[in-house]
């Protein structure tokens, strides 16, 4: 029964996302500031799951990696409103939309992590 909820959860947070994806196109770029919004992440505890580069762990957040998400920033928006599982939602009165706007631009403005195999202590460990 557990897997039905969560399933069933999972499929509404979809539906939603798509929802909103398709309601306003081109709306995948924040005009929010990436400083306030690495504050505003670190404030509300978001890092607590999702990790300070948004790179989230298995324990916490399934491994969901949110840094430069694809998701458009109204998809963002939904999900992060009315999602129901393991993470809770995040009402206007909690994190207002400039805040949501400006965490977006935080997760978009992180960089991407360097391959293992540009990674000299990787590397080495694996030629011995």
């Amino acid at each position: 029964m557990y897997f039905v909820r969560v399933a069933a959860a999972h499929v509404f947070a979809a539906a939603v996302a798509f929802a909103a994806c398709a309601a306003s196109p081109g709306s995948a770029r924040a005009d929010g500031d990436a400083q306030k919004g690495k504050a505003a992440f670190i404030k509300n505890g978001c890092w607590q799951c999702h990790d300070f580069a948004g790179e989230g762990s298995i324990a916490t957040s399934s491994g969901r990696v949110i840094a430069r998400t694809a998701l458009p920033l109204d998809a963002f928006k939904a999900f992060v409103r009315t999602t129901n599982g393991p993470m809770p939602p995040f009402r206007p009165e909690i994190l207002s939309d400039q805040d949501l706007d400006d965490i977006y631009a935080y997760l978009q403005s992180l960089p991407v992590p360097k391959q293992a195999s540009d990674i000299p202590l990787l590397n080495d460990a694996r030629s011995q």
